[in-house]
């Protein structure tokens, strides 16, 4: 899939997986991990400035990888050796558990997950999945038809015989989410915790991908990959550094659900995807960086003034302002309701959870377009737009 954007007035096609070395598929299984390729493994290596959730070590012929979560250290810290395939190393240490790399298999948890692989055009390793809803992805898709990629079920009910059937080299979780993993431990199969998710900044979220080359024997494309999304990210979030703007908009963001209204706190992922675009998070002031239940009083008391309404969601017909007002009359006393500023993105129609996590320079450049026009004035949107019916 081709994602168009225009920036400054220069237009960039973004594949949907176009950070690798244009290797074809085929010359990325068993060749991938040949003794030839061993013997240069760790040439370059990967070393994460604004992930905090993992770090990595090189010492005595492996790498030596510390996984964390970033918003919590006194959670467990997962410790892994990565030991080149077909090589001995010096020595191991005990706390850490071995695992070879390049993985020639993987089953990904998560989209976040799978989304590194499709930016690195890894598809190839990717053997289990949870889910295709929402999937958009050629590759994969035709993966899950030809059985060469299976469905595992979702969390908490996982289909053992599935995943032993393909065999993985790991599996990628999501260990703070609902969970349900207890189960797989019993196939022998290592577990690996992905925490892209748990990252405060956009940089942070996308630098995962340097983590999932490192497992790949991709460490050269994901430093390439990692260096081109940084540069673009730093170079609009310039525009509206202190001084260059001198209007910041008030942003909030969600809907109701059962009852309760999900927000994010002010040191959040979204909150600082808002500032860089040279806006202001409705919760800005709140010091959590993980999700809040709020309700509906509570989020019209601080967002009703507010200049902007984000929301993504799946609805199955033409989503539009008299729709959203259908579901809650009381929608329509928002202030960014009423001048019709909600910026919008349908998971039916647009490949969200497997490409924004890689691509935050895109979704920076949306926002950007929609909060300060006269900045992007020729952008093209790919994720968000504003609602206009």
């Amino acid at each position: 899939m081709k994602l168009k954007y225009i920036i400054g007035g220069l237009t960039l096609l973004m594949l949907s997986g176009g950070c690798s070395s244009g290797s074809s598929p085929e010359k990325k299984g068993e060749e991938a991990v040949s003794e030839s390729r061993v013997e240069t493994r760790f040439a370059e290596q990967v070393t994460p400035r604004y992930a905090e959730g993992f770090q990595i070590e090189y010492k005595s012929g492996v790498a030596l990888v510390d996984i964390q979560d970033p918003q919590n250290r006194q959670t467990r810290i997962y410790r892994y050796a990565l030991v080149p395939r077909g090589t001995r190393p010096e020595s191991v240490p005990a706390d850490y558990t071995p695992i070879e790399v390049p993985v020639r298999s993987v089953i990904c948890m998560t989209s976040l997950q799978l989304s590194n692989f499709i930016k690195l055009e890894a598809l190839d390793r990717v053997v289990g999945i949870t889910s295709a809803r929402h999937l958009f992805n050629k590759e994969m898709n035709h993966r899950l038809e030809t059985g060469q990629t299976v469905k595992i079920g979702i969390e908490g009910n996982f289909n053992n015989e599935a995943v032993m059937s393909m065999n993985p080299d790991l599996i990628l979780i999501s260990p703070y989410k609902r969970g349900g993993y207890d189960v797989l431990k019993d196939v022998g199969i290592p577990l690996i915790p992905h925490l892209g998710y748990k990252e405060t900044t956009p940089l942070g979220q996308a630098e995962w991908i340097k983590f999932v080359g490192l497992l790949c024997g991709l460490e050269q494309e994901a430093n390439t990959c990692f260096a081109s999304i940084e540069k673009r990210y730093n170079e609009l979030k310039a525009l509206t550094e202190e001084g260059k703007i001198t209007y910041r908009p008030v942003v909030f963001s969600g809907e109701l659900r059962g009852g309760n209204w999900y927000a994010v706190g002010g040191r959040s992922f979204l909150a600082q995807l808002f500032k860089d675009a040279g806006a202001d998070y409705f919760l800005k002031h709140d010091e959590r960086s993980g999700g809040i239940m709020l309700d509906f009083e509570t989020v019209y008391n601080q967002a009703d003034n507010a200049d902007y309404w984000r929301i993504v969601n799946s609805y199955p017909d033409r989503f539009s302002y008299e729709a959203l007002k259908a579901q809650d009359e009381r929608y329509a006393d928002f202030k960014a309701f009423r001048d019709r500023k909600i910026i919008y993105c349908n998971m039916k129609t647009t490949p969200f959870y497997e490409e924004m996590p890689t691509s935050p320079e895109v979704v920076l450049a949306d926002l950007l377009h929609i909060f300060h026009p006269d900045l992007l004035p020729e952008h093209t949107p790919v994720f968000y737009h504003l609602l206009k019916e």
